[in-house]
């Protein structure tokens, strides 16, 4: 779903949605802000009107034809007013990966971001929070730290902190 708020509304959607017993999904990171003198580190949405909700159209309907900010994601290419969606099975792989914080803070890329040479060997994980896992390593030059890609195509990537230990090339 859309979420047409600014970036500085008190309650936006992702809040409001759960305020309604709705199980939604939003990248969030962390970012330095100013108010007042100070500055306060908070969590954000990686991208603002990007939201993930995992509910029946029929419950969906009513919230969002009274609240006039929110709105569904539609793709190029299908169908007439059909709604985006991701298959259960990624995105749940997608939250367990970016959910657990004793793997550090996942980092967020845009398709459009990731070049075939950052992401070209194919390894799974065994063992570890990503047992079982199979994506591409992320190739940074200077980079010590080993990341695997975790995809929801052509919408989000997140690469999540991986022991060396645990990766088997493919």
């Amino acid at each position: 779903m859309r979420d047409l708020k600014r970036s500085n509304a008190k309650l936006p959607a992702y809040k409001q949605l759960q305020e309604e017993g709705i199980t939604i999904f939003t990248p969030m990171h962390w970012r330095l802000r100013t108010k007042g003198n100070r500055q306060v580190r908070e969590k954000v949405p990686f991208i603002q009107d990007l939201i993930f909700v995992h509910e029946s159209r029929e419950r969906l309907d009513p919230i969002v034809r009274k609240t006039p900010t929110l709105q569904y994601r539609y793709l190029k290419g299908r169908p007439y007013c059909e709604p985006m969606s991701v298959p259960d099975k990624e995105m749940e792989l997608f939250m367990h990966a970016v959910s657990d914080e004793s793997v550090g803070t996942p980092r967020y890329y845009l398709p459009e971001e990731l070049s075939p040479e950052m992401c070209n060997r194919r390894v799974r994980i065994v063992g570890g929070h990503l047992d079982g896992y199979e994506g591409r390593l992320l190739t940074i030059r200077g980079s010590r730290v080993k990341r695997l890609l975790v995809e929801l195509p052509t919408w989000l990537t997140a690469a999540v902190e991986v022991s060396p230990e645990y990766i088997q090339l493919l």
